[in-house]
């Protein structure tokens, strides 16, 4: 699949997919940790009548990494940046686990820019926890409070670390199967150039710990104060949710729900952390649907 490139203000170049751009609806997505805007492939047959523009987040996929990002919210601005270049004034903005907490960011920071918000399977508005482990390999009830210790994680961070370092295409495989596709197994061909674009990913530790540092509340998190800006985001929200999702717990789910003032809720039985390959029919036809209301 071609991608098109976009060097932005701050002198990143942004790597993206664009599809049926004479459509009237422009939806931006914004992909997860591991993963790139490749990863979004199933759904683009469905939506064949949207505008789609999808790119590679800062230091993933094809884009570059030239300054290391700080927290999700330097990704939003990336992603601001990257539409005004474009120029594209107003866009539907979906984002996909980490995704989510950028586009939450984006809908906060640069309101002018975002007509409605899509969340899926997306990180909670108050970050996502890293904690440490004991002797056994357990977490504790204890958080990382710092980067170097946070990348030595050795479940979690350092082995992915050496796997990124390694192109261990074998083991991010086990992950992928262990963590996201825990309903369905996606076609090889899909399967194989997805995990290329994972093993292309440049900033797994300072995407981590954005992560746990993420804090859109009014409450401390355990390693970072609320900044209250989730206050700020005020347009119409569509989360969607699958019951089987190793990744994120339902609980996060529920919480960012109950922290938005506009917002509707889908959950699919039979999906896990990937519903974009589990039900991407279901998906995209609930996402066109909210597009349009």
């Amino acid at each position: 699949m071609d991608k098109e490139y976009l060097t932005i203000e701050n002198n990143e170049t942004i790597a993206y997919i664009e599809k049926n751009r004479e459509a009237s609806e422009t939806l931006v997505l914004l992909h997860g940790n591991m993963s790139s805007g490749v990863h979004y492939e199933p759904l683009f047959e469905h939506l064949d009548d949207v505008h789609l523009i999808v790119p590679d987040l800062r230091g993933f996929g094809d884009s570059t990494y030239a300054t290391p990002v700080d927290g999700l919210k330097d990704f939003a601005d990336d992603v601001a940046m990257f539409l005004r270049k474009k120029g594209i004034s107003k866009a539907h903005v979906a984002g996909w686990s980490t995704g989510g907490g950028v586009a939450l960011a984006l809908a906060a920071r640069h309101k002018d820019l975002v007509e409605r918000l899509v969340l899926i399977e997306s990180c909670s508005y108050r970050g996502y926890p890293i904690f440490k482990k004991d002797k056994s390999m357990q977490p504790t009830d204890e958080l990382y409070t710092d980067k170097a210790s946070l990348a030595e994680d050795p479940v979690q961070v350092a082995p992915l670390i050496k796997a990124l370092r390694t192109n261990d295409k074998v083991f991010m495989r086990q992950v992928w199967d262990a963590m996201i596709y825990t309903v369905d197994t996606p076609d090889e061909a899909y399967y194989e150039k997805t995990l290329e674009e994972t093993l292309k990913q440049r900033n797994i530790v300072d995407v981590d710990w954005a992560l746990l540092t993420f804090n859109m509340s009014h409450t401390s998190n355990g390693v970072s104060e609320g900044d209250g800006t989730i206050d700020d985001v005020d347009v119409p929200v569509l989360m969607v949710y699958g019951e089987q999702d190793a990744v994120i717990p339902r609980k996060m789910f529920e919480e960012t729900a109950d922290a938005l003032a506009d917002v509707e809720t889908g959950v699919y039985e039979n999906s896990g952390h990937s519903p974009i390959v589990d039900v991407p029919k279901q998906l995209s036809e609930r996402i066109k649907e909210f597009l349009r209301k």
